[in-house]
């Protein structure tokens, strides 16, 4: 199933929580709606549910318009973050509700439900739990039943709003890899909501970055981490550094010093200049790159990250370097981004502002 979102505004008491989203989602795609608290993923996932109604703007299912339609009429399945399993019900009372409380001339005959029921346990391996109840599963396997519920009854679209989120480290990577074989045997239009971007860069086709109640970006999880066309993306999606920088004839200055970085495209003016921790290269001297004081250093799994101040405790920024690296231990470190995106002050839009090393 197609979905397609045109122009959506939601207003609560005149707040504006989503400003003008289009999105258009592929059918049998699995979509992740990715930002941090208050940026709108769950209202529009609530609004594509048909749990609320936008303000204006419009919800295609195919090529018939959704908007005002209820919860039951779009037919979609939804899976929450706490399961919200019926505690009184077994597992396949539970899988089969939503087939059991259909209009009479649409429901399933009681043995139709129950092999529904045994035919979406073994899909989802949990064979042979139909008499348990949720009190005596784990939090994994809840969350496969509440999928498995929402799967019985043949969703055109497929809704789930953090559905790992209750769940422990290792278990979430567990179910995120199976949620992913799940979705290509069954091959529903699904959106899923994270705050989590390890989550959506694992498992989604596309991601949708949301801030402030709108999209800044769409695309593959290539896409939105090699090239982010906004400051917000670069800061949002993985681990990154950021330090403010002068323009001057395409060259980049901090402070009263040349950094050895330079773009004939850049405008003259202020910028931002970001990189990545781990695109760092060490040098001797500073005669054109950036340096700076070792303030802490950790460990990172099988790296070291050092945090620098640059410029007297002005800006602090991190670099990633071998564990046993000498400079990790020095008072003072030189370097150079390997690889960055230059973000300069201008009214020009930002997708067309971004400058990057080649």
């Amino acid at each position: 199933m197609e979905l397609i979102i045109r122009n959506i505004r939601k207003e609560f008491d005149r707040f504006a929580a989503l400003h003008d989203v289009s999105l258009d989602i592929r059918s049998g795609e699995l979509i992740a709606l990715l930002g941090p608290s208050g940026s709108g993923k769950t209202t529009l996932l609530r609004l594509i549910a048909g749990l609320d109604f936008p303000t204006a703007g419009a919800i295609l299912f195919g090529d018939q318009d959704a908007s005002e339609k209820t919860v039951q009429e779009r037919n979609v399945g939804f899976v929450f973050q706490h399961y919200a399993l019926f505690r009184h019900m077994t597992v396949a009372e539970n899988i089969g509700f939503g087939l059991k409380v259909r209009p009479r001339g649409l429901r399933p005959s009681p043995e139709q439900i129950r092999r529904r029921a045994s035919e979406l346990l073994e899909l989802v391996q949990l064979p042979g739990l139909e008499k348990r109840y949720p009190s005596q599963l784990s939090g994994g396997q809840r969350q496969r039943v509440a999928l498995a519920r929402a799967l019985a009854i043949e969703p055109k679209v497929l809704l789930l709003d953090e559905p790992f989120g209750a769940l422990d480290a290792q278990v979430r990577r567990d179910l995120r890899r199976w949620l992913r074989e799940i979705h290509e045997a069954t091959g529903h239009t699904t959106v899923f909501v994270t705050h989590d971007q390890e989550e959506a860069l694992e498992l989604a086709d596309r991601v949708v970055v949301m801030s402030q109640g709108r999209i800044e970006q769409v695309g593959t999880a290539d896409d939105v981490y090699d090239k982010p066309r906004s400051p917000f993306v670069y800061g949002f999606i993985g681990d990154s550094s950021r330090l403010p920088v002068r323009i001057e004839n395409g060259e980049l200055w901090l402070h009263d010093r040349s950094i050895g970085i330079s773009d004939i495209r850049a405008p003259n003016g202020s910028g931002t200049l970001f990189f990545r921790p781990q695109d760092v290269e060490l040098v001797d001297g500073c005669s054109g790159c950036i340096a700076g004081t070792v303030v802490s250093s950790r460990r990172v799994e099988a790296m070291r990250r050092v945090e620098l101040a640059i410029g007297g405790q002005h800006s602090l920024v991190e670099i990633e370097l071998p564990i046993d690296h000498p400079a990790a231990s020095r008072t003072r470190v030189a370097f150079r981004p390997r690889s960055w995106k230059l973000f300069p002050e201008s009214t020009a839009p930002q997708a067309e502002r971004v400058i990057e090393s080649a």
